[in-house]
């Protein structure tokens, strides 16, 4: 166990440097913060590299830190590295899971430039409820190690198998495997009530504000609508993903 008091020191230094996208991708870490996710990160062994608590926190009895690197650090060297405005005295520095693209999966959520962390976030939440069996994130989507992203996914990061790709070719790749491809959109589109579905598929949500790319909605078996009953334009696409996944699946 060690302790750092300063916020100056240099491994204070380099675990801020995580806050940003390009020192993730070169080091293959990212930062997690809070109670919550530390417990679902410690749940799989091999997550978390180093755990960051203070002084004061009150560790649960059930957390077993015994291949981990643990720090006691001041509250300023949490208030430096992390952006939560309340901070909870516990963080944690994980690494970047490697993912079996060979696996065989039953259901795939595909995302198209969702820009949005929260609704990133909530997204794989979402698919990890609906028991999906894989998440891919084309380009444009924001940085699923963000640390928005990694809030509002309650843990579910670390639950689902995640990875990035060339959704075209990721599609073409699924059709082959036998899986239905389902696009979201208004254009020759059906109401999702009238799709009666069994077996493998897999799901395309898009941008928030373009949808989905023309591109990849050529690609589709179908593409679905969820129907508007009140005056609302349209519906966020974390709710529309969340109604479709759950139909889909039975």
């Amino acid at each position: 166990m060690k302790r750092i008091e300063s916020k100056k020191n240099p491994q204070v230094k380099q675990w801020k440097k995580l806050q940003t996208k390009k020192e993730r991708d070169k080091t293959g870490l990212f930062l997690i913060e809070g109670v919550h996710l530390v417990e679902e990160a410690l749940k799989y062994k091999g997550n978390i590299s180093e755990v960051l608590f203070t002084e004061s926190f009150q560790m649960p009895h059930h957390w077993n830190l015994d291949e981990v690197e643990v720090y006691i650090v001041a509250e300023e060297v949490l208030n430096e590295i992390g952006d939560t405005e309340t901070p909870q005295g516990v963080a944690a520095i994980c690494r970047k899971p490697s993912i079996d693209l060979e696996r065989t999966t039953n259901s795939v959520l595909l995302i198209d430039a969702v820009q949005d962390p929260g609704n990133l976030g909530t997204l794989i939440r979402t698919a990890d409820a609906a028991g999906v069996d894989q998440i891919v994130i084309g380009e444009g989507t924001v940085d699923i190690y963000n640390s928005k992203v990694l809030r509002a996914s309650q843990g579910s990061i670390f639950h689902i198998p995640i990875s990035k790709g060339n959704l075209y070719e990721r599609i073409l790749q699924l059709r082959d495997s036998g899986h239905t491809i389902f696009g979201t959109s208004l254009d020759q589109a059906e109401p999702f009530q009238n799709i009666k579905h069994t077996g493998p598929f897999s799901l395309i949500v898009g941008n928030e504000g373009r949808g989905v790319q023309q591109e990849l909605l050529s690609l589709t078996h179908q593409n679905l609508y969820i129907p508007i009953h009140g005056k609302a334009e349209s519906l966020n696409v974390t709710v529309a993903a969340g109604i479709l996944l759950y139909y889909l699946r039975g």
